[in-house]
C-alpha cells in the first residue's frame, strides 16, 4: 500500500497534504491505461499535478520572476499576480509584436496565473495583499531589497503571520552585500557575472546572448528553490526565505569556465561558435545556411564516408570552404550514421517547423479574451503522472481582482466596491 511521508496509508479518494501549510484537500481522479497488448493496468493510480492544492502569491515583473511562476503554474499551482492599476507588468508594453493589446513577450511568460490589480502604496492594498500571503504557501517578488519591507510585507513581517510561507526573493545582487542596493537587469548581470565577456565572435566585442539567459537560469533557480522549501516545509512545519539573485545564478552557470580559472589561473576568451577544447565543435557556414559539428572522436573511417581526403581538415575546418560547397541537408545526409553528432543551426521559424518541437509539446496554444488564438512555448519537462495540456491564457491586468477578493478573502461586495472606489484595486471586466 502506498504511505505518505508520515507513514500513513493513503486511503480513499482524498490525501493529506501533510504539512501545515498544506491543510487543503486535493481530490485525486483515477486513470485506467492500456498497455501495447491491450491489457489494461492502472500506471496513473492518481493524475493529481505535483503542486495541485498549493497557493503561490506573484509580486514579480518582467522575466525572471514571472518565468518561475509560470513554472510553477504548470506543475500546478494557483498562482495569483499581484500588478499595478493601470500598468501592470512591465513587459505588458515591451513590443512589437503585439497580439491584440498585449505584447507577445508578455503573454510567453504568464500563463496559468489570475491578475489582480492592486495599489501596494495604498495601506489598505498592501493589508489585502498581507491578508492573501496569510493563507498562500508561496510568495515570489522581486523588488529592491527593503522596499517590500516599508510597505509592511517583507518576509520577517509576513512571517509572523504566515510561519507557513516560503518567501522566495529575487534581486539582482542578493539581499546583502555592497552591491545589493542596485537593480538588476539581465544584461548587466550578464556582464557583471563574466558571461558576456565569453560570448562572440574570437576578435570581436562582448555579445549579449540572443535571449535573457540571466534571468531565465535565476528563475530556474527560484522555481527549484521553492520546490525544495516546499520539500523542507514537509519535515519542519515552517516556512523559509530564499535569497536568489541574478549574478549569483549566472556565476554558478560558468561552470567550468569558472573551474578553469579557480584552480588553473586560466582566463577565459570568446570563441564565437567554437570550443576551446575539441575540434571540431563549431558551426560552419554551408552553401545555404549554417552547420554545427561536434566532433568528440573522429576516426579513418569517418574521413572517408565523408569524402574529406586530408585529416589535416579536421583542424582547419574553421579555414577552408569545403562545408559551404554543399547544402546542409547534404551535410547532415553525409554525418548520419558516422558517429558524429552535428545538426543545423535553425532559425526561429524552422525550429517551430522540426516535428520533434511539435512532438514535445513545445507549442501550446490557447484562447486569450482579448487576443485571440495565441501560441507560446510550452513546458520543456513532461511528466508520466500528468499533462501540462490544460493551460489557462495569460490575464488582463486585474481580470480576476473581484473574484479573488469574493472567492479567496470572503469580502464582501460592499467591501470590494469601497475599494475600487478608492482606486486600491482595480478590475478589468473581460467578456
Amino acid at each position: 500500500m502506498s504511505r505518505d511521508v508520515s507513514g500513513r496509508p493513503l486511503c480513499g479518494m482524498f490525501v493529506d497534504m501533510v504539512s501545515k501549510g498544506f491543510s487543503r484537500f486535493t481530490r485525486l481522479r483515477p486513470c485506467l491505461l492500456q498497455n501495447k497488448t491491450g491489457c489494461s493496468y492502472v500506471r496513473r493510480a492518481f493524475t493529481i499535478r505535483p503542486l495541485d492544492g498549493v497557493r503561490v502569491l506573484d509580486l514579480t515583473r518582467v522575466l525572471a520572476g514571472p518565468f518561475a511562476t509560470m513554472i510553477l503554474g504548470d506543475l500546478g499551482a494557483e498562482v495569483t499576480k499581484v500588478e499595478r492599476p493601470g500598468l501592470g507588468d512591465d513587459t505588458r508594453t515591451w513590443g512589437p509584436p503585439f497580439v491584440g493589446e498585449e505584447s507577445a513577450y508578455f503573454l510567453s511568460v504568464n500563463r496559468n496565473k489570475k491578475s489582480i490589480a492592486v495599489n501596494l502604496k495604498d495601506p489598505k492594498g498592501a493589508k489585502l495583499v498581507k491578508e492573501l500571503a496569510r493563507i498562500s504557501d508561496v510568495l515570489v517578488e522581486n523588488y529592491l531589497p527593503g522596499k517590500l519591507d516599508e510597505m509592511g510585507l517583507g518576509y520577517k513581517q509576513l512571517s509572523e503571520v504566515a510561519p507557513q510561507l516560503i518567501y522566495c526573493s529575487i534581486t539582482g545582487y542578493g539581499q546583502t552585500g555592497p552591491q545589493s542596493h542596485k537593480p538588476g537587469y539581465d544584461s548587466i548581470a550578464s556582464a557583471a557575472s563574466g558571461m558576456m565577456h565569453i560570448t562572440g565572435p574570437e576578435d570581436g566585442e562582448p555579445v549579449r546572448p540572443g535571449v535573457a539567459m540571466t534571468d531565465l537560469a535565476t528563475g530556474l533557480y527560484a522555481q527549484g528553490a521553492v520546490m525544495a522549501g516546499l520539500l523542507q516545509r514537509q519535515k519542519t512545519g515552517r516556512g523559509v526565505h530564499i535569497d536568489c539573485n541574478l549574478l549569483s545564478s549566472q556565476v554558478a552557470c560558468l561552470s567550468h569556465i569558472a573551474a578553469n580559472y579557480l584552480n588553473a589561473g586560466k582566463e577565459a576568451r570568446r570563441w564565437g561558435t567554437a570550443h576551446e577544447s575539441i575540434v571540431p565543435y563549431q558551426g560552419f557556414r554551408t552553401k545555404d545556411g549554417y552547420l554545427v559539428v561536434a566532433a568528440v572522436q573522429i576516426n579513418t573511417n569517418t574521413l572517408i564516408h565523408l569524402h574529406i581526403p586530408n585529416p589535416l581538415h579536421i583542424i582547419y575546418f574553421k579555414y577552408n570552404m569545403m562545408f559551404s560547397e554543399e547544402p546542409t541537408a547534404e551535410w547532415l545526409r553525409r554525418f548520419e550514421g558516422t558517429g558524429v553528432p552535428c545538426g543545423p543551426i535553425n532559425t526561429v521559424q524552422q525550429v517551430f517547423s522540426n516535428p520533434q518541437v511539435a512532438h514535445n509539446g513545445l507549442i501550446m496554444e490557447m484562447d486569450h479574451p482579448t487576443s485571440g488564438r495565441i501560441a507560446v512555448p510550452g513546458p520543456a519537462v513532461r511528466f508520466s503522472s500528468f499533462e501540462c495540456d490544460r493551460p489557462t491564457p495569460p490575464p488582463v491586468i486585474g481580470q480576476h481582482t473581484i473574484e479573488v477578493l469574493r472567492d479567496t478573502l470572503g469580502y464582501s461586495d460592499d467591501v470590494i466596491n469601497q475599494l475600487l472606489a478608492s482606486h486600491t484595486v482595480t478590475q478589468n471586466v473581460v467578456h
